[in-house]
C-alpha cells in the first residue's frame, strides 16, 4: 500500500510518500512563528508541490492522504474539533474537500499523537503488542491509547489523547487548557522557561544564559553537574512518570512507549521513568514494559498506512 502523509505539528509541517512500513521520500518545512497560530489552509499549501511530486514518483496509485494534526479531530467527519488557541481557522476548514480538489485523493484525518502510536505499533517500539499507551514529549505533551489493537476515540474524540492534560499537581501552574497542574504546564518545552526560572539556583545556573532553553539544553547541563538543571530534569521526569502511571491505570497497557524530541536524552530519562513506573503502577498481572520510541519524527508519517488499513477494515465490517 502507498499513501501520502502530512504531519502538521506545533512548529513544522512534514510530508512523505509511505509504502508499507517505509518512507520512500519525505520533506519537512519549519513554520515561521507568526504562522503557528492561524491560517491552516496556508500552511497545508506549503508542502503541496512536494506532495504532487511524491504522488507522481510513486509509480502506482496512492490509496489516499493521511493527515496528522496537533489538536482534537473528528476522524469520522474529517474535521478539526479544537486547536487550544493555535491554528484558529482549522475548525472551519474542510480538509477532505481540499485534498480532493488539490490532489484528487481521499483524506483521513487523525490526531498526531494517535498516528505516532500507529507508526510505533506498525513499525516501531510497540510492534507485536495490541494494548499500548504512548506519551510524546515535545513542544507540549501528547498522549494516545490503543486497546485490543484499536485506537481509543470516545464520543467527543478526546479519549486517550489528552495525556498532556492529566493533572499531576493540583497546586501547580495554570495550563493553556484552563486546568491547573496539567502535565504540560508542569513539564513541557513551552512551560520550560517558567519552570527553570522558578527553580532554586537558576540565577547561578548556565541555564540562565542559554541561547535556547529546551530539554536538550537542560539534560546536557544536568550531565555536567549543574544543580539547577539537575533539579529541573528530576522534577520533569517525575511529572512524566506520574502521567505514565495514570495512563497505565486508565488504559491497562502491556507497553508504554515514550517518544518526541525530548527523548534525545533517553539515556537520562528512560531509566528513571521505568523505575518510577515499576514502583508506583498497580499492575497485579505483571510489569508494564517501558520503551523509547524507535521512529522519531517519522512515527506520525509511518502511521499513515495502518490508518488506511484500519479504515478499510472498518469499511469492510459495515
Amino acid at each position: 500500500m502507498k499513501v501520502l502523509a502530512v504531519d502538521l505539528g506545533g512548529s513544522h509541517v512534514a510530508c512523505a510518500l509511505v509504502e508499507d512500513d517505509s518512507i520512500v521520500k519525505s520533506e519537512s518545512f519549519q513554520l515561521p512563528p507568526a504562522a503557528r497560530m492561524s491560517d491552516v489552509l496556508a500552511l497545508v499549501e506549503q508542502p503541496l508541490l512536494a506532495l504532487r511530486e511524491m504522488a507522481s514518483h510513486s509509480g502506482a496509485e496512492c490509496s489516499g492522504l493521511a493527515f496528522s494534526f496537533c489538536g482534537l479531530v473528528n476522524p469520522l467527519a474529517g474535521r478539526i474539533v479544537s486547536t487550544n488557541g493555535k491554528y484558529d481557522d482549522g475548525r472551519e476548514l474542510d480538509l477532505g474537500k481540499w485534498a480532493l480538489e488539490r490532489l484528487s485523493l481521499r483524506l483521513l484525518l487523525e490526531n498526531d499523537a494517535r498516528t505516532a502510536l500507529l507508526g510505533e505499533y506498525y513499525a516501531g517500539a510497540a510492534r507485536g503488542f495490541d494494548d499500548v499507551v504512548m506519551m510524546t514529549l515535545g513542544t507540549g505533551v501528547g498522549g494516545a491509547a490503543m486497546i485490543n489493537g484499536r485506537l481509543l476515540h470516545g464520543k467527543h474524540f478526546q479519549a486517550g489523547c489528552l495525556g498532556g492534560h492529566l493533572g499531576v499537581n493540583y497546586r501547580g501552574r495554570v495550563c493553556t487548557c484552563g486546568n491547573v497542574g496539567c502535565l504540560e504546564s508542569e513539564a513541557s518545552t513551552w512551560a520550560l522557561p517558567a519552570i527553570c526560572t522558578a527553580t532554586p539556583g537558576f540565577e547561578e545556573s548556565v541555564l540562565r544564559h542559554a541561547p535556547k532553553l529546551d530539554f536538550q539544553t537542560v539534560f546536557a547541563a544536568s550531565a555536567e553537574g549543574d544543580e539547577c538543571a539537575i533539579r529541573v530534569g528530576d522534577t520533569c521526569v517525575e511529572a512524566w512518570a506520574a502521567g505514565c502511571v495514570t495512563m497505565i491505570h486508565a488504559y491497562d497497557p502491556e507497553v508504554v512507549v515514550v517518544g518526541g524530541g525530548t527523548m534525545r536524552a533517553a539515556e537520562q530519562i528512560l531509566p528513571a521513568l521505568g523505575a518510577h513506573i515499576s514502583r508506583c503502577a498497580w499492575t497485579p498481572w505483571g510489569k508494564v514494559k517501558v520503551r523509547a520510541a524507535k521512529l522519531g519524527s517519522a512515527a506520525s508519517l509511518l502511521g499513515a498506512v495502518p490508518l488506511f488499513r484500519m479504515n478499510s477494515q472498518m469499511d469492510a465490517r459495515k
